[in-house]
């Protein structure tokens, strides 16, 4: 349930934002149609097709109210899942910018995987010729001019900024970089509220009100929350944390099936905004 306190920011940023919120319903009509060729990609390995249930990619930008000629930047985009949306519905119309984990002083592991990223967008220059790279970490936290983006977007990165203690510096980052009344989206694996939140999140799940702190001491107002990245089968008390779950599996065939069933982790998604003045 929502605390009276989230209700209370929701109540008050909703006032705030009224002609963005319209502006982002006007939209939502248009984004399925849009969205569903690039969606159907033979880009798209069919594995991460087959996760387009669990992380409803169409709900979920529309939430965010993201758009053909906005400026929208992804935090830490991994292994490019959102990339393969992203950067061809922005290609020709519209700026797409992978904010990837700064290398310098990084483990050699983390360093092959930006160069897998960086070899994806290579293969395929046809997709994202328009792509723009930037590195985000503790030591290279302006990823973007400041008040230059329309959109910031990251999926299930907070606890890994939490583990490194440096979750308060990246909010207030992404603040900087977005224009006033900007966006921005937070998907994030959610903990059960009646556990103390760990602020290393050594599980991968944090608590959803410990994540809205963290944007509204940066400066962000929150304006909505979404269920759709729910899933009530999701007990979060496994014993590998959320990488128990899909797609990960950590304990390998151990209770696959179990894991399987449960399918991939509770996610909260979390709308805020830069307030225009």
């Amino acid at each position: 349930m929502v605390s009276h306190l989230i209700r209370s920011l929701l109540l008050g940023a909703t006032l705030l934002a009224g002609p963005a919120i319209s502006a982002q319903a006007a939209f939502a009509a248009d984004l399925p149609p849009v969205l569903a060729p690039v969606l159907a990609g033979d880009h798209r390995p069919a594995a991460n097709r087959a996760r387009d249930v669990w992380r409803h990619p169409v709900e979920t930008l529309d939430f965010f109210g993201v758009a053909p000629g906005q400026r929208v930047v992804e935090i830490w985009p991994g292994a490019g899942w959102y990339t393969e949306v992203l950067g061809p519905l922005l290609r020709d119309n519209g700026t797409y910018i992978a904010a990837t984990p700064d290398i310098n002083g990084a483990s050699d592991g983390m360093k092959a995987a930006v160069q897998r990223f960086k070899d994806k967008l290579a293969d395929r220059p046809d997709l994202y010729r328009g792509t723009q790279l930037a590195a985000f970490g503790p030591n290279a936290l302006e990823f973007a001019p400041a008040n230059s983006v329309d959109r910031v977007l990251t999926f299930r990165n907070v606890h890994n900024w939490m583990a490194a203690g440096w979750a308060e510096q990246a909010f207030k980052a992404m603040f900087a970089a977005l224009k006033p009344g900007g966006v921005l989206g937070v998907v994030e694996h959610r903990a059960n509220n009646d556990q103390p939140q760990d602020p290393k999140a050594p599980t991968g799940y944090v608590r959803q009100d410990y994540v809205i702190k963290l944007a509204i001491n940066a400066g962000f107002k929150l304006v909505a929350l979404s269920e759709v990245n729910s899933n009530p089968r999701d007990s979060r008390d496994h014993p590998k944390g959320v990488w128990t779950l899909p797609p990960t599996l950590a304990l390998k065939d151990q209770d696959k099936d179990k894991y399987l069933a449960i399918g991939e982790s509770d996610r909260m998604t979390l709308r805020f905004v830069k307030p225009a003045t």
